[in-house]
């Protein structure tokens, strides 16, 4: 153990404050996500209030886009429904992962079952220290939550008064997929199970309906649901999903 990191266990707060410049950071990014699916939900033919409603509920970024681009493309709602549910399997596996972690009473447990999600899984498993897991979880739970709302509450506001082929925007959709699944796709497993989503949804596309391809592609994220006992291999960064 170097001084630095003996200082550190004598000042916690220390540690607390890089996590938060951390989450805070990250938040950010995770904002303008938000403004972006806000907009997207909009101009797909949700209401203000049934984006909001989605992102308060839900809330993991890669299900919310798989489910409006869906619906957007045409398909059905059970084909939107059915691929978001797959691709929110993952964290099942990660609330596996910080249970022992994270106990408490059952209005706490609920809690922390919303906000297990990539990055406050990362953010706790990166720590070395129980109460600085605790404290990484916690904090970047709630501050992704309030930037991943305000910012889809915005888009979806905005949205409504917007012609997003203008600005653009026509393409965010995707672009703000890529940007989250990219993370992933430098893991072993999330590549595989990147490459096994393409090549089912490649095939499926000439002959099936819309929205059918993805949600048999999205079968294939259960390939790369690690282990609950190798936190280490969990990805360290990415969007709400």
């Amino acid at each position: 153990m170097t001084a630095s990191d003996v200082a550190d266990d004598a000042n916690p707060s220390a540690n607390r404050r890089e996590i938060l410049s951390a989450v805070v950071t990250m938040s950010a990014a995770v904002g303008v996500i938000g403004f972006v699916f806000g907009v997207g939900a909009v101009s797909a033919g949700a209401t203000v209030l049934q984006a909001c409603v989605m992102s308060l509920l839900v809330f993991t970024g890669a299900s919310q886009f798989s489910a409006v681009s869906v619906i957007a493309s045409g398909g059905t709602t059970g084909a939107a429904l059915g691929g978001a549910m797959v691709l929110a399997a993952r964290n099942t596996v990660y609330g596996l992962a910080m249970s022992r972690y994270i106990g408490g009473s059952l209005p706490r447990r609920l809690v922390a079952a919303q906000f297990t999600i990539d990055e406050t899984t990362a953010m706790a498993m990166a720590q070395e220290r129980v109460t600085d897991k605790r404290y990484a979880f916690w904090a970047t739970g709630v501050t992704l939550y309030c930037c991943w709302n305000v910012g889809g509450l915005i888009g979806a506001v905005v949205g409504g008064s917007i012609d997003p082929a203008t600005y653009g925007l026509d393409v965010a959709f995707p672009a703000a997929y890529v940007a989250m699944v990219l993370p992933h796709l430098r893991h072993r497993l999330g590549l595989i199970a990147g490459v096994l989503g393409a090549a089912i949804c490649v095939v499926l596309v000439p002959f099936t309906p819309i929205g059918v391809p993805i949600l048999c592609a999205s079968a294939a994220i259960l390939i790369g649901l690690p282990r609950p006992t190798e936190p280490d291999d969990m990805p360290t960064e990415g969007m709400p999903v």
